[in-house]
């Protein structure tokens, strides 16, 4: 089902449209997670900093795709707000036709680069032999990637954010099912979680891309529009390349974060690991309620509508903020029993790293949440360079920080955990500036 946001009750609009992508993105982080808890479990602490390492680098590889997406997205629901059909199409066939090619590119060159990573990240040697073997089997799922984040983008845009979520709940139960298969069943060890998602990851991709392609009109006749106009395809990169900066810039300065947290050893590895896990699971939903109302936000900026604007800029600031009140809450006082989760009660000082981590990070979620509704905003209104400004500080502080911080020697790890927060808080200040002083602050 399509919704028009520029219609109806604006909280409850935004509401039942974020719902879904919420609870689809915990289910696509079920991927990487089910790994993690199998592997940690079973394989012991070498295999679970090996695959929690991969899903970083892996993190910073897709995230390139999904900032194309994303920035695409944001250019369909503007045109679906000005209700152009034409206009859409053609943005389909440009932002296709650009994202793809991108892909197989990207796929290439992870491939190609492949045992330079170990240099790049600090991986141990202990730690290398069973990366470099799960690395070799999740790169194949770059193109299962790209098909479910396009077509998950188009559908959103468009209002849909239901279908997106059936496919991933289906890839989600496959996966872990393939997961306990392959490991425990078949002793395939960590090659055999990595096939496992990749499996998953072609299921939910090629899967939305059929219904897409079969269900929406938007796509009837769309052979029409391969000559796309030079002025097109600007539009869309201008969106989509800058998307694609912010995203990867974040990720970039999360990689190189985790070349630093390597270099401290096996155990700050497993720590960090099982950590950011539960760290993703706790503020994933506030970054789906931030694109989700990026969407909302795109649709009545086409749509000409400053007033449903303005109004559902303060509901989604009070909405972020009770709920990372309430997570912050949560993860602070259950970060032991969270760890267990992941790591063996015996495995003291992993678990004991962990909760550091979390403690530090869980008192803070209402940084990174208004700072998913700025980047949302800025994509929306046509600012994505704004996004990209953002990133920098917050990036740019974090690896900064993290750097010098765990230099000195009373301070240690705890130092790149205490300058994430101090980031997000710079870049949320920087954001909120811009906009009272720009002309963005006219939907206040």
């Amino acid at each position: 089902m399509n919704r028009d946001l520029t219609k109806g009750p604006v909280m409850r609009s935004m509401l039942l449209f974020a719902f879904p992508m919420i609870l689809g993105n915990l289910l696509q982080q079920c991927y990487n997670v089910a790994d993690t808890l199998i592997v940690g479990k079973f394989l012991g602490s070498n295999a679970l900093a090996a695959v929690g390492s991969s899903f970083t680098l892996m993190t910073f590889l897709t995230s390139i795709l999904l900032g194309l997406c994303m920035g695409s997205g944001a250019v369909f629901s503007i045109r679906f707000g000005q209700q152009d059909e034409e206009g859409l199409k053609e943005s389909i066939c440009a932002s296709f036709t650009l994202i793809a090619s991108l892909a197989v590119f990207l796929n290439l060159l992870a491939f190609a680069c492949l045992d330079g990573i170990r240099i790049f990240l600090q991986v141990p040697e202990e730690v290398w032999h069973s990366m470099r073997s799960y690395l070799s089997v999740i790169f194949c799922g770059i193109a299962a990637t790209f098909f479910y984040n396009y077509f998950a983008s188009f559908l959103r845009a468009v209002g849909n954010s239901v279908a997106p979520l059936i496919f991933l709940a289906v890839s989600a139960c496959i996966n872990i099912f393939l997961d306990l298969w392959f490991v425990l069943g078949l002793g395939w060890g960590v090659t055999g979680a990595a096939a496992a998602t990749v499996i998953a990851q072609y299921i939910s991709g090629i899967g939305i891309a059929v219904y897409t392609l079969v269900r929406c009109p938007q796509f009837t006749g769309i052979f029409g529009h391969l000559r796309i106009r030079w002025t097109c395809m600007r539009e869309i990169a201008s969106f989509s390349v800058l998307t694609c900066v912010q995203q990867s810039v974040m990720n970039l300065g999360i990689l190189m974060v985790q070349g630093l947290v390597n270099s401290f050893g096996a155990v700050v590895m497993a720590a960090f690991a099982a950590a950011v896990k539960i760290d993703a699971f706790a503020y994933m939903p506030v970054q789906d309620f931030g694109n989700a109302f990026s969407t909302f936000i795109a649709q009545n900026y086409g749509a000409k509508k400053p007033e449903r604007i303005r109004k559902g800029l303060k509901g989604a600031i009070i909405a972020a903020v009770i709920f990372c009140i309430i997570i912050s809450a949560g993860v602070w006082f259950f970060a032991g029993p969270l760890m267990e989760l992941f790591v063996e009660q015996g495995e003291t000082e992993i678990i004991k790293e962990g909760i550091c981590y979390l403690h530090v990070e869980g008192a803070f979620y209402c940084g990174i949440g208004c700072l998913f509704l700025l980047y949302g905003l800025y994509r929306a209104l046509g600012r994505p360079g704004m996004s990209v400004i953002l990133t920098v500080i917050s990036l740019g502080t974090r690896v900064g920080l993290a750097y010098v911080l765990s230099a000195i020697p009373s301070v240690g790890v705890k130092g790149i955990w205490w300058s994430i927060p101090i980031g997000w808080f710079l870049a949320d200040l920087a954001g909120i500036l811009y906009y009272v002083f720009s002309k963005s602050g006219k939907y206040i």
